[in-house]
C-alpha cells in the first residue's frame, strides 16, 4: 500500500514538473517571438506593434491601415506585376547553379535566392552584386542572432545581432535614398513604392528610421520559411521522379514548353499558373508535409470550452500547424507524399476548415501566402523546364525542425544545363575527359 502510495505521489510530481515545464516553455516561446518582432525594428518606430499572435505583417498581425497596405502589397494586381521579375531572378539563379562545376548546398543557396527575391523584386532595389552579397551575409548574422537571449554583453549574440542590424540598416538607408531619387524607367510597383505611397494616403508620412524597419521587416518575413518550402520541394521532386516527370507533361499540355525544354517566352501569367492543376496539388503536399514553422499564438477574444477545459480571456494560446496535417482525419496515409490527394477527384482538404493551415488560419491567416505559392510555383516551373539535378550524398538528409524546417546537411545536389533535348548538359571539363579520344 505504501509502495502505491508513492508511486502516486512520484506521477503527481513528474505531472506537475511536466506542466510547469509546458508553462515556462509557452511563456519564454512567446517572450522569444515578442524579441523576433522587436529586433527588426528600432526604438524610435512609430509603426504599431501587434497584438495577439505577436507575429509579422506578413501574417497578418498588424494596425488596420497597415493591414490595408500589406492588402495591397500581395494582391492579385502586384504579384501579376511582380511574377517576370520573380521568374528572372529565379533562372539567373538556376543557371548559375547548373554551371557551379561541384554540388551546392540548396538550403544555403535557397536562401540567397529568397534574399535577392526580396531585395530585387519586393523592394526594387538596384543593389551591386558584390555589395549585396556582404548585405547577405550580415542579414546572416542578423538571423541567427534574433532569438538570443536579450544579454547586451561583448561577444554575445545579443549584442552581434544588434551590431549586425546597425549594419544592415546603413546599407537600407543607402539603398532606399537612391531608390526614392531614382524614380524612372519603373515598370511596376514594388511593395516598397506601395508603403510609402500608402502611408501618405492614410496621412502617415514615414520617417526614414520606419521606412528601413518596414523594409527589414518584409525582408524578414520573406525569407526563412520560403527558402525552407523551396528547399523541401526540390527533396522532394529528386525522391520522387515520376512526380517531376507528371509536372513536364503538364506543362507540356499546356503548350508552356518547347520542344528544347524552355518555358515559352512570355507565356507564364498568374491565370497560366492557376491552370495548371497538377503543380498546384505538389505546391499543396510540400507544404503540407513539410510545413517550414511548427505554429504560432492567438490570443483568446472570449471564453470558451474545449474539450471540457475552459479557456478564459486573455489567455495567450499555442497551435500546431504539424500535429494538425499529421492528425487529421480527412488525409489519408498522412507520412506519404502523395500530391494527388488534393487532386479535384480526391480533395482531401475540403472536408474540413482548419484540416490543412500551412499559412494559419482565420481572419490572421498569412497575407503573403499568395507570394509565397507563387514563388514555389515559378520555382517548380523552371526546375522541371530548364534543370536536371541528383542527389550528391548516397543518402537524403535528415530533416530538423529547430529553428524552422531544414535538412541538417542543407541537401547536397549537383544541378546540370539542359540541351535542345532536354539532355544534361556536363561542364567543359568534365565533357572534355568524358569524350572518346
Amino acid at each position: 500500500m505504501l509502495f502505491e502510495g508513492l508511486e502516486l505521489v512520484s506521477a503527481l510530481a513528474t505531472l506537475a514538473a511536466c506542466l510547469v515545464s509546458v508553462t515556462l516553455l509557452l511563456a519564454v516561446s512567446q517572450q522569444l517571438w515578442q524579441l523576433r518582432w522587436a529586433a527588426t525594428r528600432d526604438k524610435s518606430c512609430k509603426l504599431p506593434i501587434p497584438k495577439g499572435s505577436m507575429g509579422f505583417p506578413l501574417i497578418g498581425e498588424t494596425g488596420h491601415w497597415l493591414l490595408q497596405v500589406y492588402s495591397k502589397i500581395f494582391s492579385h494586381e502586384a504579384l501579376e506585376s511582380y511574377l517576370p521579375k520573380i521568374q528572372l531572378v529565379i533562372q539567373d539563379t538556376l543557371r548559375a547553379w547548373s554551371s557551379h562545376p561541384e554540388a551546392i548546398n540548396v538550403y544555403q543557396e535557397t536562401q540567397k535566392l529568397t534574399f535577392r527575391m526580396a531585395i530585387r523584386v519586393l523592394l526594387g532595389f538596384s543593389i551591386p552584386e558584390e555589395d549585396l552579397g556582404h548585405l547577405f551575409e550580415v542579414y546572416q548574422q542578423f538571423v541567427e542572432n534574433v532569438f538570443s537571449l536579450p544579454v547586451d554583453l561583448p561577444f554575445s549574440g545579443y549584442r552581434r545581432g544588434i551590431q549586425a542590424r546597425q549594419t544592415l540598416q546603413k546599407g537600407l538607408e543607402k539603398a532606399i535614398r537612391e531608390k526614392l531619387q531614382c524614380t524612372q524607367g519603373k515598370d511596376y510597383s514594388d511593395a516598397l513604392d506601395i508603403l510609402i505611397e500608402s502611408s501618405k494616403e492614410h496621412g502617415k508620412e514615414m520617417t526614414m528610421q520606419e521606412l528601413k524597419d518596414g523594409t527589414l521587416e518584409l525582408i524578414f518575413a520573406a525569407y526563412a520559411t520560403t527558402a525552407s518550402a523551396s528547399t523541401s520541394l526540390i527533396m522532394q521532386l529528386l525522391k520522387h521522379p515520376a512526380v517531376l516527370e507528371r509536372l513536364r507533361e503538364e506543362l507540356r499540355a499546356q503548350g508552356l514548353l518547347h520542344s528544347g525544354g524552355c518555358v515559352c517566352e512570355g507565356s507564364l501569367q498568374l491565370d497560366t499558373l492557376s491552370g495548371l492543376h497538377y503543380l498546384d496539388c505538389v505546391i499543396k503536399e510540400v507544404m503540407r508535409l513539410f510545413t517550414p514553422i511548427s505554429g504560432g499564438y492567438r490570443t483568446v477574444l472570449q471564453t470558451f470550452e474545449l474539450d471540457g477545459f475552459q479557456i478564459p480571456k486573455g489567455w495567450s494560446v499555442m497551435y500546431s500547424i504539424r500535429d494538425t496535417h499529421d492528425t487529421a482525419p480527412v488525409f489519408k496515409d498522412v507520412n506519404v507524399f502523395d500530391p494527388d490527394r488534393f487532386s479535384q477527384a480526391r480533395s482531401e482538404d475540403k472536408d474540413g476548415r482548419f484540416h490543412y493551415l500551412p499559412f494559419g488560419g482565420g481572419v490572421r491567416t498569412c497575407l503573403g501566402k499568395h507570394l509565397a505559392k507563387l514563388f514555389l510555383k515559378v520555382l517548380a516551373v523552371e526546375l522541371a523546364s530548364t534543370s536536371r539535378f541528383e542527389l550528391a550524398t548516397r543518402t537524403f538528409p535528415r530533416i530538423t525542425l529547430v529553428p524552422i524546417l531544414h535538412p541538417v546537411d542543407g541537401l547536397s545536389v549537383k544541378f546540370f544545363g539542359l540541351d535542345s533535348n532536354q539532355n544534361k548538359v556536363l561542364p567543359e571539363t568534365e565533357a572534355m575527359l568524358s569524350a572518346t579520344v
